[in-house]
């Protein structure tokens, strides 16, 4: 809002989260085709060596190829099990005996060391929505409020290491942000220029957002906007409050109404003098504006009055 100074947020103001102890790297990979070639060939390979040496070979030679092409099925089937399907808006965090061996963010059939254990995980963009929270706004006003957060995994190896649970992580930082700044601005500012819920929503949705931001960076989260989607005071004092907004606006209502008022007397008065349509002295003119004012600013039509005497009889 144009006029409205924001003090920035200091550091001091925001949550301390404490530094990571990983960060995301790419994971070594290769394109998983010519993996599933190679397997399908190895596999092909033991097969056939199971056959020929079963049917054609005789002795020790048919217990070797055998053996063989057993080890070699075995081993073409254990290599296709580091196959893995990325799809777009997906990653896979790679982990070799629970140590964290990087991040495959390419899309489509990718293939990787076959003893690492690989999870799963969104990278596209959510929503979350909180509840409808009920709490006291700065002036101790029972408020209801809800908001949106859209946000995305921006590092996967801190949404998966870092917190327990980057999902409830989230749901539960998003609540306690909305929380405290809901407490730290009044619903309604009694101050013309003073910061409120309800007139200054993009300020103060700005301020939420480097909030949650501070809050949920920890988790490899980044927030990509945020809104109020409910904003209303509690139902036990609504009824108050509307009856103050709508005296509220009945005050400036009727200082309109008399602004206009009187800058239509001075301009008739002004007009009477310069065309000397009539001469008015002091209590004639202070006549003449009295019953102007009445007729501008009443909230009912004048009724005509015709003078046929003078203004002293």
């Amino acid at each position: 809002m144009p006029g409205t100074d924001i003090s920035p947020t200091t550091d001091s103001e925001l949550p301390q989260m404490p530094e990571p102890r990983v960060r995301e790297f790419a994971a070594r990979s290769v394109p998983g085709g010519l993996a599933l070639l190679l397997g399908l060939a190895g596999l092909a390979a033991g097969i056939a060596l199971i056959a020929v040496g079963a049917a054609e070979l005789g002795g020790a030679a048919k217990g070797i190829a055998i053996v063989l092409g057993l080890l070699t099925a075995l081993a073409a089937s254990l290599a296709m099990g580091g196959l893995n399907m990325v799809a777009p808006g997906e990653a896979r965090v790679v982990q070799l005996f629970g140590r964290y061996r990087g991040t495959v963010r390419e899309d489509g059939l990718r293939w990787v060391n076959p003893l690492t254990s690989r999870s799963k995980i969104s990278t596209r963009v959510r929503n979350h929505e909180t509840a409808v929270l009920k709490v006291n706004d700065a002036y101790g006003n029972p408020i209801e409020l809800a908001a949106v957060v859209v946000w995305k995994v921006e590092d996967t190896a801190q949404a998966l290491f870092e917190v327990d649970d980057f999902l409830e992580f989230v749901s539960t930082q998003t609540e306690a942000a909305v929380r405290h700044i809901a407490i730290e601005y009044p619903y309604d500012a009694h101050e013309e220029d003073g910061l409120s819920l309800r007139g200054n929503a993009e300020e103060i949705t700005e301020k939420l957002a480097v909030e949650l931001h501070a809050r949920v960076e920890a988790a490899g989260v980044r927030i990509i906007e945020s809104r109020f989607t409910h904003l209303a005071y509690a139902p036990e004092i609504a009824s108050a409050m509307l009856q103050r907004q709508q005296a509220g606006a009945v005050v400036a209502a009727r200082r309109l109404i008399v602004d206009g008022a009187v800058g239509m007397v001075e301009a008739a008065l002004t007009r009477l003098t310069e065309q000397d349509i009539v001469e008015l002295d002091s209590e004639r003119k202070a006549a003449m504006v009295s019953n102007l004012l009445v007729v501008l600013c009443g909230d009912r039509a004048a009724q005509p009055v015709v003078n046929t005497g003078t203004l002293y009889q």
